[in-house]
């Protein structure tokens, strides 16, 4: 390198980056880490950390042992790979041109952790700056793998696989779009599958994986090699390195979806295949061998093709859905563990559910998490980590087999999504299983037996249910079992069969086989082991969810054994039981507010809510569940409001001061959002709950400006943020208009930002528009409430809305909400929208044809007629289909100003329409015989 360092400085440097990777003493690595930063504004940092990065060898002055330099070396690739993501623009083109210089050179060190740093940083920059900001990587790659010269060594080789397929991940999309006139895949796939022919496993691994990045997308480049590829498959099916077998099941798994009808012909020999690879001794091999079974399963016409192997099939996956040795050893035997404190890495990291977009009704929209999923996927958290990079923390979740997918839950799915698509035949097929294992003296083969019972619940119900009289009785007493393990899949069997239970009408069987049921789960969820309870309470948030309003009756009894939960519970097991709180809630609503209810659940709940910090992860769930008590609560909530109101607005400011502190020192850690999202929710269930006027009490004697506070997160750079907070804009406009009034000129530029569809559509990411959504929903309440003060905002108000309206690429449901929030503007301003009705008024009508009755959909309608009558002759084109929207309009006799005084504006717009069309019978004449029969029942037309 032309370019030499200052050796004092680099000495310095060196041991800054070695504290900074220090897990043992922390005051180092803080202070490492604050040198660090402020290290940053030297513009040959990068020079220094290419220099360390790329030196195999300690530089001369600088003593460090070999394991410390290992050290220095990581953290640099790592620093300067952040540097790259936070900060391209601003690297120097020199500094630039000594990287690119030095990943070649590193892309042959002898360690293979570094040369995956080489490659994580190579990819960063084709990332930021596109495959033109380093032309000649590409080929450089290739031609390391191609070893024409056969003088490449293996490190090479295998540095520059792992680096294409680093890049193919990342970039996938860029490789698939046109540059100068070619799509760099064209040339690459052919060399990718070329490199599968390597002698060196690790290539021929790689390969594959880059490969399978590209498999599942429908690109020219994959269509044209398709059979190549199979062809290659075919051959490395037996390859003797498992790794590369791993990547032959993913890619056969991927093809299922793409190209179904290549594996048509193969299917026999591809199911002889997947059954060798799944009993062979690989579990992480075995595993993705059986998510082919997955994939098949829930191919709309490939399953069917299934049909004559299922025989062949079944007894695998019964047999691997039995617990190894080696998982026996690891779960640790029967255990009475109640008493003990959960160690913090075992309390897993709580995610805030994202606030759910407004309907065009109004209301909340959310599906509900389906509980106590035995065998379904771990949300993995994303820390930012590529291969090869350190991560000092270790969760431990590979040394519990329930905490990862495992053979056994992969097999458990394919059962469950047979079941779904053959039904009885795979009931009958396991049924001798069942016989012959659900009482096996061995728990582990009991245990798989009653884990086969419930996989196949959803599919085989209707011939499973004449046993169900027989059997849940049986798994009622295995509640009881001596083996943790075999309660807790007891529970989870159980709350599969819960509707069932839950539906039964003769109070009799009501009483053998629910109650029984209810109850076993109940007190499982105080049993003496940990996990036991968790799985007690998962399995009673599931029967929540079956049985619903049916658990009234006994919801005295339920509420007591949650708050007994509340007093044992240690800290990761509460988080389940919010979870069975806010079903409860949400399920029963009202009848939770009774004062014996109230007087036993809230004291638990604020003892935790005191007992919880503010920097805590446990408040997101705390949180959520409080919102759901809330509303089901309402005014009884109110002697609990103002401390919770206050504490989620000091929690939002809190925040929103870390985020700007984090903004002036990036070494400082980052704010997590769900705080904030959590918060405006538990905002948002409080202000609608309680009484107007008391809503109204709390912001106005808030601590903290609440509204300026609410502007800030509308400007939040995250969707989720931005989603809960235009959600409780809306309801602000709604529930406390007063308050909200005087913040509305600096709030609305804001909303009106959110409504520009352009950014929405780049990302291509759904979350956004549900903030366009719940953005269109808070205008639509606050039009409603502030009439003509938003004349300055109509015109770009409903330039947005019409866009929004009539984009074929937003979702309907949006659409319709647009279409609301802009018929709600006429209430107030229908003389500054009437000229322009021509415009909207058919995408209107389309629109408001599938919204369902609602206050929402007769304001609208209210606000469009008034613009109707200001400009009528406009309407001509859309005339029709207009008074078929009035005819077909079902809900005006309920009781309700906004639909009585409805009813009276249709009246009124017909007898303008009266008045100016001649032939106006003739014209009634046209619409469909019940619309018009509906017309003449419902408005006086003579």
């Amino acid at each position: 390198m032309a370019w030499q360092p200052n050796p004092e400085s680099l000495g310095q440097l060196a041991a800054c980056l070695k504290d900074s990777l220090s897990g043992f003493n922390k005051a180092a690595q803080k202070q490492a880490e604050l040198m660090l930063s402020q290290a940053k504004a030297s513009p040959d940092f990068n020079n220094y950390l290419v220099y360390l990065f790329s030196s195999a060898e300690p530089p001369a002055g600088l003593q460090c042992s070999p394991e410390d330099y290992h050290l220095v070396r990581a953290a640099a690739a790592l620093m300067l790979k952040n540097n790259v993501r936070t900060g391209y623009k601003q690297i120097p083109e020199a500094s630039f041109a000594l990287i690119k210089m030095a990943i070649p050179m590193v892309l042959e060190d002898r360690n293979s952790q570094m040369r995956n740093y080489a490659g994580n940083i190579a990819t960063e920059i084709i990332r930021r700056g596109g495959l033109l900001s380093w032309p000649e990587l590409l080929p450089k790659l290739l031609d390391l793998l191609s070893n024409e010269t056969g003088q490449v060594s293996n490190e090479a080789q295998e540095g520059a696989m792992t680096t294409m397929a680093k890049i193919c991940e990342d970039n996938t999309k860029m490789l698939e779009r046109e540059l100068n006139g070619q799509r760099p895949l064209n040339f690459i796939l052919p060399k990718l599958i070329q490199a599968t022919k390597n002698p060196l496993p690790k290539v021929r691994a790689q390969a594959l994986t880059a490969i399978n990045v590209f498999t599942p997308r429908k690109s020219q480049a994959m269509f044209n090699a398709i059979d190549d590829l199979l062809q290659h498959l075919f051959t490395l099916a037996s390859d003797n390195n498992p790794d590369v077998r791993r990547q032959v099941c993913r890619a056969f798994v991927q093809l299922v979806e793409t190209r179904a009808d290549k594996l048509q012909p193969h299917l026999s020999g591809l199911v002889d295949y997947i059954i060798s690879q799944q009993k062979g001794d690989d579990e992480e091999l075995a595993c993705d061998a059986a998510e082919f079974w997955l994939a098949v399963g829930e191919h709309d016409d490939l399953w069917q093709s299934l049909t004559p192997y299922i025989g062949s099939i079944i007894p695998v996956l019964l047999e691997c859905m039995v617990y190894s040795p080696e998982d026996i050893a690891m779960l640790g035997g029967a255990s009475d563990d109640e008493d003990e404190e959960d160690k913090e890495e075992d309390i897993k990291p709580q995610f805030a559910k994202k606030s759910s977009a407004r309907t065009a009704n109004g209301e909340a929209s959310a599906d509900s998490a389906q509980n106590g999923n035995a065998y379904e996927k771990l949300a993995s958290m994303d820390d930012d980590l590529e291969e090869g990079e350190i991560d000092d923390v270790d969760d431990g979740d590979d040394a519990d087999p329930d905490e990862r997918w495992t053979l056994r839950k992969c097999s458990a799915a394919a059962l469950d999504v047979f079941a779904r698509d053959y039904g009885g035949a795979v009931f009958e097929s396991i049924l001798p299983y069942l016989t012959k294992n659900l009482k096996h003296e061995d728990w582990p083969h009991r245990e798989a037996a009653v884990l086969a019972l419930g996989a196949i619940a959803e599919g085989c119900m209707d011939v499973v249910t004449p046993h169900l009289p027989e059997l849940v009785p049986y798994l009622i007493t295995l509640l009881n079992d001596q083996e943790p393990v075999v309660r807790q899949i007891t529970c989870w069997t159980l709350g599969r069969y819960s509707a069932w239970a839950a539906g039964l009408k003769d109070p009799a069987q009501k009483q053998a086989f629910f109650e029984p049921m209810m109850e076993g789960i109940l007190l499982k969820m105080l049993d003496r082991n940990k996990k036991v309870q968790e799985a007690g309470a998962s399995a009673f948030a599931n029967l929540e969810e079956k049985a619903g309003k049916n658990l009234e009756p006994y919801s005295g009894p339920i509420i007591q054994q949650f708050v007994s939960c509340f007093a044992k519970y240690k800290d990761r097991n509460m988080y389940i039981l919010y979870d069975c709180v806010q079903t409860l809630a949400e399920h029963i609503g009202p009848v939770l507010a009774r004062p014996e209810l109230v007087n036993q659940l809230m004291p638990a709940l604020i003892n935790r809510w005191q007992r919880v910090t503010d920097q805590s992860r446990e408040i997101f769930p705390l949180l959520e569940c409080l919102s759901y008590v809330a509303m089901a609560l309402n005014d009884a909530f109110t002697p609990y409001a103002q401390p919770i109101f206050n504490r989620c607005v000091k929690l939002i400011h809190d925040n929103l001061e870390a985020a700007i502190a984090l903004a002036n020192n990036p070494s400082l850690d980052v704010p997590d959002k769900d705080f904030l999202v959590t918060s405006l929710d538990l905002l948002s269930a409080i202000i609608q709950a309680l009484d107007k006027q008391k809503s109204a009490q709390l912001v106005k004697e808030s601590s903290l400006p609440v509204f300026e506070l609410l502007t800030f997160c509308l400007e939040d750079p995250a969707d989720e943020v931005r989603q809960s907070a235009f959600a409780l804009l809306g309801d602000c406009a709604k529930y406390v208009f007063g308050e909200l009034q005087s913040s509305l000129n600096n709030v609305v530029p804001v909303l009106l930002k959110q409504l520009d569809l352009d950014s929405v559509l780049d990302e291509e990411i759904e979350s956004g528009f549900s903030v366009v959504n719940n953005a269109c929903w808070s205008a639509g309440e606050i039009a409603l409430q502030w009439g003509s003060n938003m004349a300055p905002f109509i015109p770009e108000l409903f330039k947005h809305f019409v866009s929004i309206m009539s984009d074929p690429n937003v979702p309907r449901s949006v659409g319709e909400n647009a279409a609301i929030a802009l018929g709600r503007l006429g209430t107030g301003n229908a003389g500054l929208i009437a000229p322009h009705i021509d415009k909207f008024a058919e995408e209107f009508l389309k629109l408001m044809d599938e919204v369902d009755p609602s206050d929402e959909k007769a304001t609208a309608f209210r606000g469009f007629t008034a613009i109707v009558e200001q400009n009528p002759m406009a309407m001509e084109s859309s005339l029709l289909h207009y008074f078929t929207a009035i005819a077909r309009y079902r809900d005006l006799k309920l009781r309700s100003d906004t639909k009585n005084g409805l009813h009276e504006d249709f009246q009124k717009t017909l007898n303008i329409y009266r008045q100016l069309i001649p032939q106006f019978e003739s014209f009634v004449g046209q619409l469909q015989p019940q619309d018009q029969q509906a017309l003449r029942m419902n408005y006086a037309l003579s």
